[in-house]
């Protein structure tokens, strides 16, 4: 939540990243609404545009081009955006549940997920490749494509499915099998590919002219096609149909009438006879109006529509003006579908069949419109136009003014909720706990207590992601030192909002720091709550550890290796997302890089002789390694071409992306690489390792799962300068 931002009010959930909810944020980042907050939980980072998809497994477009990247997107509509997989959703309780996180709270849902290729009545359909979702099908068509070399071109295909899909896919996958093989110099026409539909001819829902002319385009590539032969079975050499007769096939693909995800219909709202959510003119759900849902697997009452992606399109603009409305106290208005939709239907080569009622036209012309028409949708995703203010406006109401000081505490009820929520284990240590004043603890004989304190504001919108990368954050230090982590007070400012919206994001927040905290062995004790402009987490640790045994950062010795544990680039890659340039693979591998725990790696390195460790932090590589060598009176000299870095920290580094910390962090050095002046979020350990262990010492770390590390450089021989540092 940026300062300043009205208090929320209202929560809309987006569940899924298809056509229509891709629009939605767009036109919430182009015009916001003071007061709403988004939260897109999608499966993938990156969202196919099914328009493309022929193209880009014909060869014709790159994987980016094909896709759109949600991150971006979702920092333009200023959305939180959860990755994960949606597995159930309680209209009662305005929650949804996603794997591996606790549920998510909503006012207002949105369902467009899109369908899968159903597999009802195929046994053994496990043996086949389906189409969706997209990127698992990508994933497994290149593992048949390597096979399909392997054998020389000896392969048999079957595309199980004979719509416009099941069509475009045959088509596009001989074309691609004829470059590939001719490109290794193997036979292109080797290949046997062919289609079972289940009906007396080929794209059931298409005119006759449109089916002639794309039986041509088949018979042309080679393409048996086989009618009247519903495939009941599929197994590792063959298909079965309906009637016992046996299709020989080493790889079949589904793309079957669609199925929409199971859940749905175990939500208690009204479903079709399939289980797609029925909705009225409005594209709110029949049963429950506060749930809306677009594309397949919405089933439109008025009028059945087909499972065509150009329906999710034309329904965005509808769905965002009726969330809006919703959200706001105001009536919704109808979508009003086309009564005839034109399909452009590419043939594999360069070529399309344009479908139009009963006009049936084709050639490299329609292909060229196709490409046109699909390049100009997807750049209104990447090319996003400047926001407007979100301040309100004349007429619009003013956010309610909120205390400061004392007043400004979590209400007590909010609070005691919440922690009798929360899984939060004793210890005997921990004499007084929470609910009294202070904590009172007792460190263990013979033991020293290792304190640390961490606080920053939230860079993401994920609450309980944010309370793992801080907790994880917090604990590197204590790591560093060689200290086993013990109790911690937490200190959370949360943005200003009505006490159930706080209640949850509490919740969310302190749930994922615990997990964190917990698995570490650290006993939440207390802490500080309050309210505030923006998302804020810090925590004041204590660990225990035996004197003598702790490692700081003087102890280097000359001819020491500098070991680093984490790839750097979190400080770019973040600033780089602030300002929609970061690509949503690129902030998922720096996520998961920042809830990457450095208690293993801090005992890997004390095992292998460690006697000077720091935590990579805010002062970036060159500032933690400068206090290093400046308290051993040491110098070094660090390789730049061995500094790891995260994905797309290079490219992002070399377009001029820096986070605000990094010219301060620069400022003492003479030059350098950017990214050793880098401020890090939940960095990696910097250590010196004795050169004779220095390879099992990496080799060890990989081998735990620290598979980033690397040696960076080597601690002088001969001391240049207290901490001089080069460059090599």
């Amino acid at each position: 939540m940026q300062p300043g931002a009205a208090p929320v009010r209202t929560d809309i959930l987006l569940v899924g990243g298809g056509h229509a909810h891709v629009e939605v944020l767009r036109r919430f980042g182009m015009r916001p609404e003071p007061g709403v907050r988004l939260t897109l939980v999608a499966r993938e980072p990156l969202t196919p545009y099914s328009g493309m998809v022929p193209g880009l497994t014909a060869g014709h477009y790159g994987h980016d081009e094909a896709h759109i990247d949600l991150a971006p997107l979702a920092a333009f509509a200023g959305a939180r955006l959860v990755l994960g997989e949606v597995h159930a959703l309680d209209p009662v309780r305005r929650e949804v549940q996603v794997a591996g996180r606790p549920s998510i709270g909503f006012d207002l849902a949105s369902l467009d997920i899109g369908s899968e290729p159903s597999t009802v009545g195929i046994e053994g359909a496990e043996h086949a490749l389906a189409v969706k979702p997209v990127g698992r099908f990508l994933e497994g068509w290149s593992r048949i494509e390597t096979q399909v070399v392997e054998a020389e071109g000896n392969f048999r295909l079957l595309v199980v499915g004979a719509g416009a899909g099941g069509v475009e896919l045959a088509l596009s996958l001989r074309h691609r099998l004829r470059i590939r093989l001719s490109d290794g110099g193997l036979p292109p026409h080797r290949p046997q590919v062919a289609i079972a539909s289940a009906d007396d001819h080929i794209l059931p829902a298409h005119a006759r002219p449109t089916r002639r002319r794309l039986s041509r385009a088949l018979a042309a590539d080679g393409i048996e096609v086989l009618t009247g032969r519903r495939i009941r079975a599929v197994g590792p050499d063959a298909a079965v149909d309906d009637r016992g007769r046996r299709v020989p096939c080493d790889a079949a693909i589904l793309v079957t009438p669609g199925a929409p995800a199971p859940w749905v219909a175990a939500t208690g709202l009204a479903t079709d006879r399939s289980g797609f959510l029925r909705v009225g003119p409005t594209l709110q759900s029949v049963s429950d109006p506060a749930i809306l849902a677009a594309g397949d697997v919405a089933d439109f009452s008025p009028r059945r529509l087909a499972k065509a992606g150009v329906y999710a399109v034309r329904q965005g603009p509808v769905l965002a003006a009726n969330l809006r409305n919703l959200a706001d106290g105001r009536p919704p208005r109808p979508y009003r579908p086309q009564s005839r939709v034109l399909a452009l239907i590419s043939t594999g080569r360069k070529r399309a069949v344009v479908s139009w009622g009963g006009l049936s036209l084709s050639g490299g012309w329609a292909w060229r419109w196709k490409d046109r028409i699909d390049r100009r949708w997807m750049a209104k995703y990447r090319d996003l136009p400047a926001m407007h203010g979100s301040s309100p406006g004349a007429g619009e109401e003013v956010p309610e003014m909120r205390c400061g000081g004392c007043g400004a505490k979590i209400a007590a009820d909010v609070l005691s909720r919440v922690l009798a929520d929360l899984d939060i284990p004793s210890r005997p240590d921990v004499l007084v706990g929470l609910g009294d004043d202070a904590a009172v603890v007792a460190p263990p004989p013979g033991q020293v207590s290792v304190r640390t304190a961490d606080q920053f504001r939230a860079f993401i919108d994920d609450p309980w992601l944010f309370g793992r990368i801080a907790a994880n954050h917090a604990l590197g230090d204590l790591y560093a030192m060689g200290a086993a982590p013990a109790t911690a007070l937490a200190m959370v400012t949360l943005p200003h909002a009505p006490a159930g919206k706080l209640e949850r994001d509490l919740r969310d927040l302190m749930s994922g720091a615990l997990e964190v905290l917990n698995a570490a062995g650290c006993i939440l004790v207390g802490g500080h709550s309050a309210e505030g402009a923006e998302l804020s987490l810090g925590f004041a640790l204590d660990g225990y550890g035996v004197r003598e045994e702790l490692t700081r950062k003087g102890g280097l010795n000359p001819g020491d290796v500098l070991m680093l544990t984490k790839p750097l680039g979190t400080g770019i890659l973040l600033a780089a997302h602030m300002r929609r340039a970061c690509r949503a693979t690129w902030l998922d591998a720096a996520l998961a890089a920042m809830q990457q725990s450095s208690c293993v790696a801090a005992a890997v390195l004390r095992a292998h002789g460690a006697r000077a460790v720091s935590d990579v932090t805010g002062f970036g590589v060159a500032g933690h390694l400068g206090e290093m060598l400046r308290a051993s009176g040491a110098s070094a000299t660090i390789d730049t071409r061995s500094l790891p870095l995260l994905p797309g920290v290079g490219a992002l580094s070399a377009k001029g992306f820096r986070s605000t910390l990094h010219d301060a962090n620069a400022f003492m050095a003479d030059g350098g690489a950017p990214v050793l002046f880098d401020p890090q979020t939940a960095g990696g350990l910097l250590a010196g390792i004795p050169p004779s262990r220095a390879a099992d010492c990496l080799s060890s770390l990989h081998g735990v799962g620290y598979g980033g590390a690397a040696i960076i450089g080597r601690v002088d021989a001969t001391a240049r300068g207290r901490g001089a540092i080069t460059l090599a």
